[in-house]
């Protein structure tokens, strides 16, 4: 299935109302180090492209950048590790978000029922809990307030570890926005993966649309 590329794909969920960390693309290690400097360290640098779409199994994240000399290097690095089948890539420099609790959502078509929006528990919990829920697309605000409920690990959502409680509304936003797009019939599916929360607030630090 085609992709967007996750430029594409971040440019795509950014229009329709959804959070995501800041970001910039660049062409080679110096502007991948102007971009750097621009946002502010530390920073991840990704390979980005149409194709790209399995980046941290083959080792195309560099995260935690905190120099102009370590972007350099891992711009070179990620540019190297470029095959033929990657077709025309480019380097994605994001600003590091910082938080102890993830999720993931997205957008998927199911044969049967049609668009649905997912949230699940990213991150480590994931495999603890493999705490996932489902409504049908689009939805209100209430149904994505239904879909946050259903998720078994409310306390995730509350205070943790002397942070604020995750900003449920923010959370409903992004969910509304999901279904919103499944009124575009050339998008398959969207994933953002993860969801992190950074004083509350809800951020995609990656995205993934499929298309027709």
């Amino acid at each position: 299935m085609p992709t967007l590329s996750e430029a594409d794909s971040r440019t795509l969920v950014a229009k329709s109302g959804i959070t995501v960390s800041e970001w910039a693309t660049a062409t080679d290690p110096n502007s991948a180090v102007d971009a750097s400097r621009a946002m502010g360290f530390p920073v991840a640098i990704k390979l980005c492209g149409n194709t790209i779409t399995h980046k941290t199994e083959r080792g195309l994240v560099k995260l935690s950048l905190t120099s102009d000399d370590d972007v350099r290097v891992a711009a070179e690095t990620l540019l190297a590790a470029t095959t033929p089948d990657d077709g025309d890539v480019e380097l994605l420099v994001s600003t590091m978000a910082r938080g102890d609790r993830e999720f993931i959502a997205g957008l998927v078509r199911d044969p049967q029922f049609g668009p649905c929006v997912m949230l699940g528990i990213g991150g480590v919990l994931a495999e603890v809990f493999a705490d996932v829920a489902f409504r049908l697309a689009p939805l209100d605000r209430l149904d994505a307030h239904e879909l946050i409920e259903d998720l078994g690990a409310q306390a995730v959502l509350g205070s943790f570890r002397g942070q604020p409680p995750v900003n449920r509304e923010a959370l409903i936003d992004i969910l509304c926005a999901l279904g919103a797009l499944s009124d575009d019939p050339t998008i398959v599916s969207i994933d953002l993966n993860p969801l992190i929360v950074v004083d509350g607030l809800p951020v995609a630090v990656d995205a993934l649309v499929e298309h027709t």
